[in-house]
């Protein structure tokens, strides 16, 4: 019994890092993109994401394989297009400051798109919640382990990203294409391993 708890438990901590990789990528690049970021910013980034992380597992649990199959047909389909749509925009402000950099505006930290960054690197945790029934844990534990996980790891996240922001030194211009295009690189690595799996 000891063993089979400890088998659970470490395939729950790899499951739990890689479910937060997708919010970590997200972490360095709003510790890039936004300008002069607080250590409660920092904290409200890697608990938005943390939350999300440990709820849709949580919830794919619940809902079990009655609507499933649903989800599995289009989480990556969202997370793809709310990925790619946020990482153009960066983009397209990034080019546009290029070229007018009169136009350039210092990006503040914005709640509303950390919730929907939330969203997109989450939704694809919906269909891990199923997998967690086989495991000899409770599911508030696993959530629990889950947000832990992810928080940690997100923190780190966004500090990395606010160390990357000072060696490109607040170049807003770059900053947001190189984060842009990690969010369309993130999107567009997370459809196509749904496609081909």
């Amino acid at each position: 019994m000891y063993n089979v708890v400890m088998q659970s438990w470490i395939s729950l901590i790899f499951i739990s890092i890689a479910l937060a990789m997708d919010a970590f990528a997200l972490s360095i690049v709003n510790g890039i993109r936004y300008s002069n970021i607080t250590k409660t910013q920092a904290v409200i980034i890697a608990l938005t994401f943390a939350i999300f992380q440990g709820a849709m597992p949580t919830l794919g649990y619940f809902l079990g394989s009655l609507f499933m199959s649903y989800i599995e047909a289009y989480d990556h389909w969202v997370a793809f297009g709310l990925l790619t749509l946020i990482g153009l925009w960066m983009i397209i402000e990034g080019i546009k400051g290029l070229v007018k950099p009169e136009t350039i505006k210092i990006k503040t930290f914005s709640f509303h798109e950390v919730f929907i960054q939330g969203i997109a690197t989450s939704i694809d945790a919906l269909a891990v919640g199923i997998t967690l029934t086989t495991f000899e844990i409770f599911i508030l534990w696993d959530a629990l382990t889950i947000t832990a996980i992810t928080f940690a790891i997100c923190i780190l996240g966004v500090i990395l990203g606010i160390q990357i922001n000072k060696l490109l030194k607040g170049r807003i211009t770059i900053s947001n294409i190189i984060g842009g295009s990690i969010l369309i690189i993130l999107g567009t690595v997370i459809l196509f391993e749904h496609l081909l799996a």
